[in-house]
């Protein structure tokens, strides 16, 4: 018998009972059971600890944690294959998802060392960009992607970056990932997030310059290509979702 589970979903809160109920409500709704759910609870006092006492979470609690830094011990106690990270209020695409997903695993070639997929945004469709575009910002969401345990090797989140430590995390871990595989399908099913964007390219700047990802000149030219597609967005929202691929047009994979 296997002795660890395939999956293990960290989610971190604070305050935020009703996202964490949603995203135990996905959890629940999962057909396939091989995971283990790690919630990383950073001092609420909305009850989040005694909602979880009727879960099947294992509960890490703070008095008070930034974001990463809840994400690193998350990692410290995962035991699974593959981990994937789900803030509360985010929830898993579909009650199949999980098996699917393992099913994709297994089907792979060679085993996948970290794998990507797309999302749903507030019910609208976004599909992930090629990883190799990295250099240009998140290829997809942090939510939706999943990494396997035992090509970490130790990989920490950078707390310094208040926004971005994910996608130092992933740049890093694709300097060494021996197998990387999209996955083509929705993978997590999102709220529409609020952040300071400006913030965030100014960090994913200084990510790119320490990681030697882009030249200046090329650096800061992805840095005003960002800031132009956001603002973009900002006008014509509907320009950066895509309708939901059909059934029939579906992987093998994905309709078991």
């Amino acid at each position: 018998m296997r002795e660890n589970p395939v999956f293990s979903i960290i989610t971190v809160t604070h305050d935020n009972l009703p996202g964490l109920q949603k995203t135990d409500h996905s959890l629940k709704l999962q057909s396939f059971r091989d995971f283990e759910w790690i919630v990383i609870d950073c001092g609420s006092a909305d009850g989040t600890e005694s909602f979880l006492t009727y879960s099947n979470a294992s509960l890490i609690t703070r008095e008070s944690c930034s974001k990463y830094d809840a994400m690193n011990f998350g990692l410290a106690r995962a035991t699974g294959d593959y981990v994937l990270f789900l803030d509360a209020g985010n929830k898993l695409a579909f009650a199949n998802t999980l098996a699917r997903l393992h099913n994709f695993i297994r089907s792979a070639r060679k085993i996948p060392g970290f794998i990507y997929g797309d999302f749903f945004e507030d019910s609208a469709y976004k599909t992930a960009r090629p990883h190799e575009q990295l250099r240009l910002g998140m290829f997809t969401r942090h939510a939706a992607m999943v990494y396997k345990r035992g090509a970490l090797n130790g990989l920490s989140f950078d707390a310094r970056y208040k926004i971005t430590a994910d996608y130092d995390f992933t740049a890093r871990l694709l300097r060494h990932a021996k197998q990387v595989e999209y996955y083509p399908l929705p993978l997590c099913a999102l709220e529409k997030a609020q952040q300071n964007s400006w913030r965030g390219f100014s960090e994913q700047l200084l990510i790119r310059r320490r990681l030697k990802l882009a030249g200046p000149t090329k650096n800061a030219a992805i840095f005003l290509l960002q800031a132009a597609i956001w603002a973009g967005g900002k006008i014509m929202p509907a320009l950066h979702g895509r309708s939901k691929p059909s059934a029939s047009k579906q992987p093998r994979f994905a309709q078991n």
